[in-house]
């Protein structure tokens, strides 16, 4: 394949006349779809919109390259258009860009056009192939020029290849470089591209490593790596540096590859010398407390996600597969093939928790935080205490428990390392293998074993204020144990009201449909993964692209009575994300009790219904509360750019 497969002759313009950034955007988009690479125009322009909100896509010269990854993309392709009076593009060097090109790449597609769309980023560098691009005639003429260049840089199999970056015989490249932009596609290889040829022009032998959509490409290798003076990191994205262990390390932005790369190459052997301690990361410059907090948490919660989809739909399907006629208390393992779902999803669901203390943890303290976090994180699961080290149901901590184990077990570590810093240099070799594990592990586990009792008295008195509530208002009653279900989603309230739930099961009469306590409860614990789903459905500018994917299997989590799917997302944005929750499951409790719902069994959520006294009011019940939190979220959620 070739950059001529990708660019059609229907998909260029020249000499045309938009009169701005919009308007060039328009005709870009519209020649994509002329083009017969698009499935869906307006969802397409969205993301290309999106991605201009990051930064702009121009590069400076005259030349602008808006892309985008995009569910809306059939297949990979190119748009040009040509703009002889230039349009304001918000170019770094100010100028108006009179050449664009605009790359489609599919969201899921694959990643073999991206080799392709590289090389034509790397052939924009050149000034003269641009010029040319400029007064071609027509679309063919336009098509010859750029299959001209690309056959002479990236000649076919058994043809001279195009020469490497100048070394010297015995330290092979002075500078090397690692180049990489948030998606990957374009500013990536351009800036790879302006090195090496800037290189070249010095006589300063570069080599530059591009780590875009398809992964590192021109890798460094160790022996490289050791004979070079300097490394320039030029990347909008989180560079692994340990590899550059002792050797001077500049940093700077992508762009500054491209539009700075002399004095980059200058000035990198001046730069300091960077030393990987095996801790914590070196933050950015001027990065806020608050910045780095919640890049901290969202590292942990990016690692425990696929723990939550993957272990929720398996005990879904325990629900799917099983009768709850069998034995209701044990719905979900009456069967053979139930049970072995619902272990399965169980053994990903209880290292969830650790997972996520974990790695928090480790984006604090590097990989000494990795163990100690989850060490911590599981204590907070089991209850660990002083009198009951093997755990007690009374002093569970859960979630909240699991978040602050993180974050200890992280500075803990920074503060061990701090005083070992001072510990003879003959002791250095001791401290990552038995210093920091062995120390680390007793002070997580002190600590977690204080707070686990004071968890399990506040679990304790919340119980017994359900109990005197349980005469009263049987609105009210219903509106407050569904809210705490959704408030710290397996912690002490959440905990609480379950159990308050299930021991009224006891007294209940099942033959009449069972306890309306429990079905509170249960609605409760639906609400959360349901509201949320429904918010990345309808608002899905309030959320990441990541939130966004995971998104719709809470539709299932929360059928399901799997309010575990709601966790990622509250941990992200705690605040905003429990508050409406927690209203819409206290109001989908209330109108539960309400209706006069009640169910026979602790779980199950949808695999219950057929069995429970007035389903419809529950359903309504559960659309009503569901509605109430999405509409919350949206509104308490700002828009993602």
């Amino acid at each position: 394949m070739r950059i001529t497969d990708l660019l059609r002759a229907e998909a260029i313009q020249l000499r045309s006349a938009a009169a701005d950034q919009e308007q060039a955007i328009d005709l870009l988009v519209g020649l994509q779809e002329q083009a017969g690479n698009l499935t869906d125009r307006a969802g397409y322009k969205k993301d290309i919109l999106a991605r201009e909100a990051q930064g702009s896509t121009a590069i400076g010269n005259g030349i602008a390259v808006p892309h985008a990854k995009s569910g809306a993309v059939r297949r990979p392709g190119l748009a040009a258009i040509t703009v002889p009076g230039g349009v304001d593009y918000n170019a770094p060097d100010g100028q108006p860009a009179k050449l664009l090109f605009m790359i489609a790449a599919p969201k899921d597609g694959g990643d073999a056009h991206l080799e392709i769309l590289s090389r034509m980023m790397v052939m924009l560098m050149d000034e003269g192939f641009c010029k040319s691009l400029l007064e071609a005639q027509n679309a063919q003429d336009f098509l010859a020029c750029i299959d001209r260049q690309e056959r002479e840089k990236y000649p076919e199999e058994g043809q001279p290849a195009a020469p490497e970056p100048q070394r010297t015989q015995a330290n092979g490249y002075r500078i090397l470089a690692v180049t990489a932009c948030p998606t990957g596609i374009a500013h990536t290889y351009m800036a790879a591209e302006a090195l090496e040829q800037k290189g070249r022009e010095l006589g300063i032998p570069v080599k530059a490593e591009t780590q875009g959509s398809g992964g590192a490409k021109n890798v460094l290798t160790r022996s490289e790596i050791a004979g070079a003076q300097a490394i320039i990191i030029a990347a909008d994205k989180e560079v692994d540096l340990a590899r550059f262990d002792g050797k001077p390390v500049l940093r700077v932005p992508v762009s500054d590859g491209i539009h700075r790369p002399e004095e980059l190459i200058r000035s990198a052997p001046a730069a300091p010398v960077y030393h990987h301690t095996g801790q914590a990361p070196e933050r950015e410059e001027g990065e806020s407390i608050g910045r780095r907090i919640y890049k901290q948490l969202m590292n942990g919660v990016s690692h425990m996600l696929p723990f939550v989809i993957g272990g929720g739909i398996l005990i879904a399907l325990a629900f799917l597969l099983d009768d709850a006629s069998i034995d209701y208390a044990n719905f979900g393992t009456n069967t053979p093939v139930a049970a072995w779902f619902r272990n399965i999803g169980n053994a990903a669901f209880n290292v969830m928790l650790p997972i996520l203390a974990g790695y928090i943890a480790m984006a604090i303290a590097d990989r000494p935080g990795l163990m100690v976090g989850f060490v911590g994180g599981a204590l907070a699961v089991s209850g660990a205490t002083f009198a009951a080290p093997a755990g007690d149901s009374g002093s569970v901590s859960g979630f909240l428990g699991a978040l602050i184990a993180g974050f200890v077990a992280g500075y803990l570590m920074l503060g061990l390392r701090a005083l070992c810093d001072k510990l003879p240099r003959a002791l250095e070799g001791i401290k990552p293998v038995l210093i920091y594990p062995v120390v680390g592990l007793l002070l997580i586990g002190v600590f977690m074993c204080v707070i686990n009792p004071f968890v399990g008295l506040l679990n304790s008195a919340l119980y017994s204020g359900l109990s005197t509530m349980g005469s009263g208002s049987k609105v009210l009653l219903g509106f407050v144990v569904a809210a705490m279900m959704a408030i710290d989603m397996g912690g002490p309230f959440n905990k609480a009201a379950y159990l308050f739930g299930t021991s009224t099961l006891a007294t209940a009469d099942i033959a009449a449909g069972g306890s309306d306590v429990m079905a509170a409860v249960m609605i409760g614990g639906m609400v959360p993964p349901i509201a949320i789903a429904l918010a990345t459905t309808f608002f899905r500018n309030r959320f990441t692209q990541e939130e966004r994917k995971s998104g719709p299997v809470n539709y299932v989590m929360g059928l399901c009575f799997i309010t575990e799917g709601a966790i990622p997302f509250a941990a992200a944005d705690p605040w905003r994300v429990i508050l409406s929750c927690a209203l819409g499951s206290g109001v989908a409790g209330a109108l539960s009790m309400l209706f006069g719902c009640a169910s026979p069994a602790p779980h199950g959520g949808l695999f219950v219904f057929p069995v429970m006294h007035n389903v419809l009011g529950y359903l309504a019940a559960l659309v009503i509360g569901s509605a109430v939190g999405m509409a919350l979220l949206a509104a308490l959620k700002k828009r993602k750019s």
